[in-house]
């Protein structure tokens, strides 16, 4: 079995204009200062990571590297989650997300999935210069506006999204086989790809490719009332990356799983701070050593109540308390024996024959 490795922190909710959050060796400082072993890098902001500049410099990854492991960090993954929604943009929603990629594509949806496109397949060099073995990202939605099925659900509509879906994605799937990291969708309600049901037919549509993976958030599971622990039983071969995130649902009389368009901390579901909320972690952290998980233990701090700082300080020994150092050896070892078949058996009460 294997040890998995962490405490890592997305540092994405934390980047500010003020330091030590305006600056990647500032962050790194702070988040070492906490007890941190990895970051989470986004790959949006340049003037914390240059994604174009990693993809095409391996002496510029070297530097990224070498300041990180002087203090004593690592890169967990890198994480591509805001050009990954670029990639399947319903139009209802273009909008919405054009912000999300450079101004020159704000009226330009073609250009824009062009550009996150690319995007993603620099992730992919990059990550391997780094280093890495997963990427983090979104899937993107075509589908999403018609999640729940009124008018009655038309099967030929979410065949058509997913096969699009599918489409968009092969090539950047290949890309990251080529540079041999892992993809990892976040499962995440406002995506095409929220539960297990959607990754397996978008896995179908793909071929069962390889590098098709999951990044397993057991909030967004538990906001959707799915059993977040036997999702791991389900899929742990594809399991290549961790967020730490807590939540908590309250039924309440007024509104449910949608949320009833309130601010998160009047929801019935609401996203904490590890510690505070719901979920299971021992369970999860069993499981995920029960499996042999690979990856990192990554805290993404979400919460409607506590303060961002906060957060990230309880986030490190949080972590560290529920990673499971596991065994080399079964704990009843010592009252095991040698055997050959003639004494086995013998056992069994079984005719010894030729």
């Amino acid at each position: 079995m294997k040890t998995l490795r962490g405490p890592s922190i997305f540092l994405s909710q934390f980047i500010g204009d003020q330091p030590p959050f305006n600056s990647l060796p500032a962050l790194a400082a702070w988040a070492a200062g906490l007890g941190y072993k990895g970051v989470q890098i986004p790959t949006h902001l340049p003037h914390i990571f240059d994604l174009e500049t990693a993809a095409a410099s391996q002496a510029y990854c070297d530097d990224v590297t070498g300041m990180l492991a002087g203090h004593g960090l690592a890169i967990s993954e890198l994480s591509s989650h805001l050009q990954g929604q670029l990639v399947a943009v319903h139009p209802a929603y273009e909008q919405a997300f054009a912000g999300f990629g450079p101004a020159q594509f704000a009226q330009d949806p073609r250009g824009r999935q062009q550009w996150a496109t690319d995007t993603l397949k620099q992730a992919a060099v990059a990550s391997r210069r780094l280093g890495l073995s997963a990427h983090a990202t979104f899937s993107g939605a075509l589908a999403w506006p018609y999640f729940y099925p009124w008018p009655p659900r038309n099967a030929l509509l979410i065949e058509e999204a997913f096969a699009e879906l599918a489409r968009r994605w092969r090539p950047i799937l290949n890309a990251f086989d080529e540079a041999g990291v892992d993809l990892c969708y976040e499962l995440h309600p406002g995506e095409d790809l929220h539960d297990g049901a959607t990754f397996a037919r978008f896995l179908a549509l793909t071929g069962n490719h390889p590098r098709a993976c999951i990044l397993y958030d057991p909030s967004h599971m538990l906001l959707q009332h799915m059993d977040y622990l036997g999702f791991i039983d389900s899929w742990h071969p594809r399991i290549r990356a961790f967020h730490v995130k807590d939540a908590e649902f309250t039924l309440s009389a007024q509104s449910g799983v949608y949320g009833g368009y309130q601010a998160w901390q009047d929801r019935p579901g609401r996203f904490r701070s590890p510690g505070d909320g719901q979920i299971d972690f021992t369970g999860i952290f069993s499981r995920l050593a029960q499996y042999d998980y690979p990856g990192w233990a990554t805290l993404e701090w979400e919460c409607c109540l506590k303060s961002a700082e906060a957060g990230a300080q309880e986030g490190a020994p949080f972590i560290a308390r529920h990673i499971i150092q596991v065994a080399d050896h079964a704990f009843d070892d010592f009252a095991a024996r040698d055997s050959d078949r003639a004494a086995i058996r013998a056992m069994l009460g079984l005719e010894d024959r030729p």
